[in-house]
């Protein structure tokens, strides 16, 4: 590796924490602002990425590593603030579908919309396509190797 890309490789994980802490700090102020705590954050989280599918209960305990017991609480506790629905699923009976409220859905985009229209007018002000590319790329594979580290560390690699 030359000494270039060495120097370029290392300046890189400062920065990658640096982004980190910003977006732990703004996860922060949203549950603060919702009156959540970061489960129940990181499970609305999952119900704005799911969109009008919604999501089961053995797929949010799947993507948290949660039991099924502790969602169940989790969304008694949500659906008691008003943020999530259950209805039952529509070609299995036996399944229950999670969603948001139109109100959470409201509330929670009036944190995050804001957030999302100013990154991307500074990002396409800011880069050219093929920067976009090549920034998508990265972030995908730091992503990837993220998961496979907490896959790891779930999987009792560190303890």
């Amino acid at each position: 590796m030359s000494s270039d890309l060495e120097k370029a490789v290392d300046e890189l994980g400062p920065i990658i924490q640096s982004y980190q802490s910003a977006v732990d700090d703004f996860d922060r102020e949203a549950a603060r602002i919702l009156r959540v705590n970061d489960t129940d954050l990181r499970c609305l989280e999952q119900l704005v990425v799911a969109g009008d599918a919604g999501a089961t209960p053995r797929e949010i305990a799947d993507r948290l590593a949660l039991t099924t017991g502790s969602v169940t609480t989790m969304l008694d506790r949500l659906e008691k603030a008003g943020y999530v629905t259950r209805s039952q699923h529509p070609t299995d009976g036996r399944r229950v579908i999670v969603h948001l409220t139109p109100q959470a859905h409201d509330r929670i985009w009036d944190i995050i919309g804001p957030h999302f229209a100013e990154s991307s007018a500074t990002v396409a002000a800011g880069f050219s396509a093929a920067e976009l590319d090549t920034v998508k790329r990265f972030l995908a594979t730091v992503t990837a190797v993220q998961q496979a580290h907490v896959t790891r560390l779930r999987e009792g690699a560190a303890g």
